[in-house]
C-alpha cells in the first residue's frame, strides 16, 4: 500500500456478512478495501459503546467508512469518534425523522419486541427483516450473504434501528438511496443521491453502478 491510497471501510448492512461486497472493485492504485463485520454485542451494550469498539479495528488514518442499511447507522455513529475523510450512507437513514412509520409505531408499541427472531435460522424469515425482501426465488444466496443467525444479535439490531435518535448526520455524509428500497422508503428520504430502480439490495445487484460511482463521490 502507497500513502496515496484511500482507504475504504466497508460495513455490510444487518445479519449480512461482507460478501455481500464481492461485486465492489475500487480502482487498486487508488484505493484500498477493508472489510468489517459483525460481532455479538454484550449484554445491554448501547449502539455508542458497539461503535466505538468497531472502530478499534480502523487502522488508518482519515478513511471512508461506507455502511449498507444498519451498517449505514453504524458508520454514522462510528464518525462521532474518528476523524474521516467521507462517510458513504447506502440504504439506510440519516436521522430519525426518516425512519418510515412502522418503525415509529414500533418504537412507541414495543410491538419489534414481539417479531419471532427465535426463527433466525430460517433464512427467508431473516432476508424479510435484513432486506425487506421475499426470496424463495433466491434462497441459497441469501443463505450466503445472511450469516449472523444469533439471536440476540438481531434482537438488539432491531431495537437500535427502531430507537436511533440520532438528528444531525455528519457533515461529509453522501447518501446514497434506491428508489425501490421497501425498507427505507425513499418518500421519507431527503437530500440523498437516488439509484433509478434500485432496491434495498442495491449494493449487490447494482454493484457496477457503485463502482462507476463511488471513487468520483470520494474524490470530488
Amino acid at each position: 500500500m502507497t500513502d496515496e491510497k484511500i482507504a475504504v471501510y466497508l460495513m455490510p448492512g444487518m445479519a449480512a456478512n461482507p460478501s455481500i461486497f464481492d461485486g465492489i472493485k475500487l480502482p487498486q492504485r487508488q484505493f484500498e478495501t477493508i472489510r468489517l463485520q459483525w460481532f455479538v454485542p454484550d449484554h445491554g451494550m448501547s449502539l455508542e459503546a458497539y461503535a466505538k469498539k468497531m472502530c478499534e479495528q480502523v487502522q488508518h488514518q482519515n478513511p471512508v467508512l461506507l455502511g449498507v442499511s444498519f451498517g449505514g447507522l453504524l458508520v454514522q455513529e462510528m464518525a462521532k469518534h474518528l476523524q474521516t475523510k467521507k462517510v458513504i450512507a447506502v440504504s439506510c437513514v440519516k436521522s430519525h425523522r426518516e425512519l418510515p412509520k412502522r418503525m415509529l409505531f414500533a418504537k412507541y408499541t414495543k410491538v419489534h419486541k414481539l417479531l419471532p427472531t427465535g426463527l433466525v435460522n430460517n433464512v427467508e424469515l431473516l432476508a424479510k427483516y435484513a432486506f425487506g425482501e421475499t426470496v424463495t426465488k433466491r434462497l441459497h444466496l441469501y443463505e450466503q450473504y445472511l450469516s449472523v443467525r444469533d439471536k440476540y444479535y438481531i434482537d438488539w439490531s432491531i431495537d437500535q434501528i427502531v430507537n436511533w435518535k440520532q438528528d444531525e448526520c455528519p457533515t461529509n455524509l453522501i447518501h446514497i438511496h434506491g428508489e425501490k428500497d421497501a425498507v427505507f422508503p425513499i418518500v421519507n428520504i431527503k437530500n440523498c443521491i437516488k439509484v433509478k430502480n434500485g432496491t434495498h439490495t442495491m449494493i449487490i445487484h447494482r454493484a457496477k453502478w457503485f463502482n462507476e460511482n463511488i471513487p468520483t463521490l470520494i474524490l470530488r
